[in-house]
């Protein structure tokens, strides 16, 4: 460890040195942003170790004593990081054009990504917006989201037996274990089109997850791949291998729509992958090869799954820890739809501005990710009176946005109540940023979530629904810590642990129900 951690020592050394040069070149006369270290090339070390989640507390301290607008020297163009929310505004939105590039991926980002044929990764160009507008008219347009409404219930009766059953054990249940599952079934449906076995299911989400939170551990390999391709041979075969088993598994769900389709006169698109066969690149005059369409699969599974539970763990674990916050939103419920025991559907959580106000506290208090993914300038450009190079990254800091003091009021405590006006209607908060920027869970601008409604509808309606089937306590011995940790999102570092209590159903007394019934037959007359 110590060799190769002496080896990313004299490469970023030479990177940096590099670049003293080549500012001696340059004639604009502004200046980078801030950097924290008088020897640039010593700064990554303070958290390189720790990784991702080491430089989200690294950077927290940094803006706090530079600014909201600072810069760090990795690798040959500096990195700026931004925490200001008009900042942000003005690169994202006013200026999203010139901020809506990404940096080239990295030799193993390259092939996951397929050379950067995913939305999230693509170069901003018509590829990147015929693979968006794809997602967003044929599988994130609001009818065919509707149309997954049966697909959403079988999820929940399902999320909520496998929740009973484990509690008539009378054991803790890990809540993110079956929220995670609910989800990935779901996303599994919508990309596959077919309803999986369980067996199927898991077997899709093992790959999914273990190259996802195994990339970390690969990211050594991008330091001088020629070098680690001949001194780390096998963890480079490691990496081939566990993506060699990834599209082993995904392949045969692609192949058989292929098959399906191609032997159906009446065939109606129903899934994101079949809108992905027939796709033309209009760069290339092509149509997408086979790992390319596994990458896209897999982008739309870990989009829709890992951010979506994740939150939800988040908004669930301060329930628990709020009962009475807990206890306002269940009445909510109970005077929209009284004593009813059907599901909670779409139709009725509009009319509950509590539950909504409840997913927007989540939102901005645990945004799944921190940092948006890095944006790259397509040309020299100022923001906050600095430099930005050409061809620089950019990040955007979502979490310090969310939790700006001069925004909100206690910014550290879970509060739905902001989001409710005095007469009990919703305060509009425009989570886009179009209209200006207060919080951004779902990035904002050209490259801005494009699941956005997708998300917003699943993290309502199972909250809303798992609150009215059960009632949240915490275990003893295993109370409710907030601590977080970086994995492929930001998760509770110690998952919630939770007594999940089935609520009372409320009955009426016989004679009562057919004075009702009675009343009824009266009225119906």
């Amino acid at each position: 460890m110590a060799t190769w951690f002496l080896i990313i020592f004299l490469s970023l050394t030479l990177c940096f040195l590099l670049n003293l040069f080549l500012r001696r070149t340059d004639t604009n006369s502004l200046p980078l942003p801030p950097n924290p270290n008088l020897f640039p090339i010593l700064g990554p070390f303070q958290w390189l170790r720790k990784g991702l989640g080491g430089l989200n507390s690294y950077l927290r301290s940094i803006h706090h004593r530079l600014g909201p607008i600072i810069s760090l020297r990795i690798f040959s163009v500096p990195a700026v990081f931004v925490s200001d929310r008009s900042l942000t505004h003005k690169a994202l939105v006013l200026h999203g054009a010139v901020f809506s590039g990404r940096p080239p991926a990295l030799p193993t980002g390259k092939i996951i990504t397929s050379n950067q044929h995913t939305i999230s990764s693509g170069t901003y160009g018509a590829t990147w917006r015929l693979l968006r507008r794809n997602l967003t008219s044929e599988i994130l347009n609001p009818s065919r989201v509707k149309s997954y409404s049966n697909a959403r219930r079988s999820v929940l009766e399902n999320l909520c037996d496998r929740i009973r059953n484990h509690g008539e054990e009378e054991k803790p249940i890990v809540v993110v274990d079956h929220l995670r599952y609910a989800m990935f079934s779901l996303l599994v449906l919508m990309c596959f089109g077919d309803k999986l076995e369980e067996e199927q299911i898991k077997r899709v989400e093992f790959v999914q997850r273990r190259e996802l939170l195994s990339f970390s551990r690969f990211t050594i390999l991008n330091v001088f791949p020629s070098i680690t391709k001949l001194f780390l041979r096998k963890r480079w075969e490691e990496f081939h291998q566990i993506r060699r088993e990834h599209k082993d598994v995904l392949l045969p769900l692609i192949r058989s729509r292929r098959k399906m389709i191609d032997c159906s006169k009446d065939y109606v698109q129903s899934s994101y992958v079949d809108t992905l066969l027939d796709l033309e690149l209009p760069e290339e005059k092509r149509k997408l090869n086979e790992d390319e369409i596994v990458s896209l699969c897999s982008e739309f599974l870990n989009a829709g799954t890992d951010t979506t539970a994740t939150t939800l763990q988040w908004i669930m674990a301060n329930l628990v820890k709020n009962q009475e916050i807990q206890e306002r939103l269940y009445k909510e419920i109970e005077s929209v739809i009284g004593e009813e025991e059907k599901k909670i559907e779409e139709e009725e959580m509009k009319k509950m501005p509590y539950l909504k106000a409840v997913v927007l506290e989540g939102l901005r208090l645990h945004p799944p990710g921190h940092l948006l993914l890095p944006h790259r300038v397509s040309e020299d450009t100022e923001l906050g009176g600095y430099k930005v190079p050409k061809n620089g990254t950019i990040n955007f800091n979502v979490a310090m946005i969310g939790r700006d003091p001069m925004e909100w009021d206690e910014p550290m405590e879970f509060k739905p109540e902001r989001f409710i006006r005095e007469d009990e209607e919703a305060v509009e908060v425009d989570v886009t940023g179009s209209r200006g920027i207060k919080m951004i869970p779902f990035g904002a601008g050209r490259r801005i979530c494009p699941g956005i409604g997708l998300a917003m509808l699943h993290l309502e309606y199972f909250v809303v629904n798992m609150v009215k089937e059960f009632e949240w306590k915490q275990v003893e011995g295993d109370e409710v810590d907030l601590s977080e940790k970086f994995e492929f999102t930001v998760v509770m570092k110690y998952p919630l642990k939770a007594r999940a209590v089935p609520r009372v159903k409320k009955t009426l007394r016989p004679g009562l129900m057919a004075y009702k019934r009675h009343r009824a037959d009266i009225i119906i007359s």
